[in-house]
């Protein structure tokens, strides 16, 4: 695709005594470059250069470096001034190249452009934005796999296997007038069977990519008074919340954000999950609810007394939600910490007051949030796992029919179906709205 106008932006800048950059992509470009260096660059090789304002005036010294299209990072002609950090300095350098025939670049433009010219898909796109927000190591780690492709090479893989099917199934409905019942065949149900293995694999890697790049979500919850609030400073290290004996201290959410050994998560300290007739109390008890409604882990706050009856806090979460059942309070029973895995949710006997199992719970908050995830372990995003759901959900009627009423016509149009959900996280399929609210959550610059 070719553009016919010329985008340039600030990429970076670092302070007077750091290295600022001015990036511009767009056919203006070699004549920008040339007016700049006062000859045609060389391709790939950096210059150094005087930037220089129409009448002579320095602007400032650097190297220009220019990439000829297709090879940049847009596809387009490409270049990069470096120069210093001053934000005056870029901002006039900024305008100086305005002058000469580009304009200011929105938001993600840069990135844009490198998708629609086919450098990077939609998934890698959004991999570059996840790396320059990156919360933790971890995070990063994931966010340069996806960028090199890891995501979308799974993606592919399994719209592959689609496909595939997809003519088996079609090969099938084309004969009609045929005596064999070609849907009969056990090798389509056996295609189906891995294709949906494969997928829920790839599912299950992407909702790990999920937590690896926004960090996992912990809402602690638990009666007034069972050490909810006491956990958090423990796990934060500082005192971030009020610990009192009165119960219905904590009225609000209160959030933190921590790194476990380069691992993101975000810590949620609710209100004591009770009736009260305390207005500020019961608006408390309600965005402690809203909280749990988005929260990847439960983790409930309880005491060796009030175990039984608290386990009903933990009654009608989605099946999502992981849980964590925490007996606080064994400082006072003299019972020993423990880790237990059970069917209802992980058990971990601790102690918030001494810190006593807290290591335990830890290890295991660091896990569900993707530690351990491999050389291999990519960022994703939520929009790819609900697009990798609907995939699930098409993939599962398709099955139905065919194991009951053997309706080709209906499984074929359940595996386009899928087929577009697939696409759509590559951007094989998207849309100008999606594309939209993409990009314009991107830097400028990028």
């Amino acid at each position: 695709m070719t553009y016919a106008d010329t985008i340039a932006a600030i990429a970076s800048a670092s302070g007077a005594a750091g290295v600022g950059v001015l990036r511009v992509s767009g056919p203006a470009v070699p004549q920008i470059a040339a007016e700049l260096l006062g000859r045609d660059p060389d391709p790939r090789h950096a210059h150094f250069a005087a930037f220089r304002e129409r009448d002579g005036q320095l602007i400032d010294r650097g190297l220009l470096l220019y990439f000829p299209a297709p090879a940049s990072y847009t596809g387009e002609h490409v270049l990069e001034l470096q120069g210093h950090g001053s934000p005056v300095l870029l901002d006039t350098l900024l305008r100086r190249v305005c002058a000469m025939g580009a304009r200011l670049a929105r938001p993600g433009e840069f990135t844009e452009r490198a998708f629609l010219n086919g450098k990077l898909d939609l998934a890698q796109a959004e991999a570059v934005a996840d790396l320059i927000a990156a919360r933790s190591q971890a995070g990063a780690r994931a966010a340069l796999q996806s960028m090199e492709g890891v995501f979308s090479r799974k993606v592919h893989d399994l719209l592959a296997a689609l496909i595939a099917l997809r003519v088996h199934v079609e090969a099938a409905i084309d004969f009609p007038e045929e005596e064999i019942d070609f849907l009969a065949d056990p090798a389509i149900m056996r295609q189906l069977h891995a294709l949906r293995a494969q997928l829920d694999e790839l599912l299950s890697e992407a909702q790990r990519g999920v937590r690896l790049n926004d960090g996992l979500r912990v809402a602690i919850i638990g009666r007034p008074n069972a050490g909810k609030s006491s956990l958090l400073n423990a796990l934060a290290g500082s005192d971030r919340a009020i610990v009192t004996d009165i119960a219905g201290t904590t009225r609000d959410v209160l959030r933190e954000q921590l790194n476990l050994d380069g691992i993101a998560l975000e810590l949620a300290d609710t209100a004591g999950l009770r009736e009260t007739d305390d207005p500020v109390e019961r608006e408390g008890v309600r965005r402690a609810h809203g909280e749990l409604a988005r929260a990847d882990v439960a983790l409930l706050v309880t005491d060796a007394p009030h175990v039984g009856h608290d386990l009903a806090l933990l009654a009608d979460l989605p099946a999502s939600v992981e849980r964590i059942v925490l007996v606080n309070k064994i400082d006072l029973d003299d019972h020993p910490a423990r880790y237990e895995i059970r069917t209802d949710a992980i058990w971990v006997w601790a102690s918030a007051k001494n810190g006593l199992g807290l290591d335990t719970l830890r290890d295991h908050l660091k896990q569900l949030a993707g530690s351990g995830g491999g050389e291999g372990a990519f960022s994703a995003r939520r929009r790819h796992v609900l697009a990798l759901e609907q995939v699930a959900g098409h993939l599962g009627h398709a099955d139905s029919v065919l194991r009951t009423i053997r309706a080709g016509e209906l499984a074929a149009e359940e595996l386009r179906q899928a087929q577009h959900a697939l696409g759509e996280i590559t951007g094989t399929y998207t849309s100008d709205d999606l594309l939209g609210a993409i990009f314009s959550s991107f830097c400028i610059g990028k």
